[in-house]
């Protein structure tokens, strides 16, 4: 993608036509304003999209611009509350950041070309949200086992024992966390319509207090808000040695291509 041409077209999501609401779809600025969101009619579907300078977003530009963090950050946000604005106006299957054709012709010819699998995705998540669940296992405190005092021998093997001792109650809590997340993904699962494990986070983003051992999401019929929170609520109560976290509602950006039945 060069930056030869003036402007460039943006999809942000796919929608199906536009209902009550859909005037709202021009009120985000979007990742280029001033220039206006508008929807693009692409045969039975319809796409939410706006023109944005070449000079910004052609491929080499769009790559220097996004790996600046604050950039990057930005065009995430604007990114996102355009498809949540959708979502308030019709079913919408978000499309990833950064999604750029060449002409409105050219987005045109990329969403017939995935026509079918558009609409299948639409009927999917019409009626539905994304919700997020995440299983945290929690570091257990240190054991403290006292040395003998009177002699050397003792006192290594109260070492090494402490040492197994310790690894011991990391692998029980380790093995009783991960027993937890699976009640859990259990229990959303049969709440949900679909549901899609993603990769558990590291301990750079959770800290070293915590190890993450479910990540999560789940695709829900609106209006079951009240008993996913109250089915993890009682998760809660049963099972104190793991936390528990849910976010939510999102735009189903885990469904937009699938997502595996419960």
């Amino acid at each position: 993608m060069t930056a030869h041409q003036s402007t460039l077209t943006y999809v942000f999501a796919v929608c199906g036509p536009p209902g009550p609401g859909a005037e709202a779809l021009g009120r985000p600025a979007g990742v280029a304003p001033p220039t206006p969101v508008r929807t693009l009619a692409a045969g039975p579907l319809t796409a939410v999209v706006q023109d944005v300078p070449a000079a910004h977003y052609a491929e080499e530009a769009l790559r220097e611009r996004l790996s600046d963090r604050a950039e990057l950050e930005r065009c995430a946000r604007a990114h996102h509350e355009v498809i949540t604005t959708a979502m308030a106006a019709a079913p919408t299957v978000p499309l990833p950041l950064a999604t750029l054709y060449r002409g409105e012709e050219r987005a045109r010819e990329a969403l017939r070309a995935r026509e079918e699998s558009l609409l299948t995705a639409l009927g999917r998540i019409t009626g539905r949200v994304e919700w997020g669940v995440k299983v945290y296992a929690l570091a257990g405190q240190p054991a403290t086992v006292a040395s003998a005092p009177d002699a050397a021998a003792a006192s290594g093997r109260a070492y090494l024992e402490q040492l197994r001792s310790r690894q011991r109650g990391r692998e029980e809590r380790q093995g009783a966390a991960l027993r937890a997340a699976e009640r859990v993904d259990t229990v959303v699962r049969g709440l949900a319509v679909a549901a899609r494990r993603l990769r558990p986070h590291g301990a750079e983003v959770t800290g070293p207090r915590r190890t993450h051992v479910l990540n999560a999401a789940y695709l829900v019929d609106r209006g079951r808000e009240r008993q996913l929170r109250a089915a993890l609520a009682s998760l809660r109560r049963d099972d104190a040695s793991v936390e528990i976290e849910l976010s939510g509602p999102w735009a189903p950006y885990s469904f937009a291509d699938g997502g595996t039945a419960p």
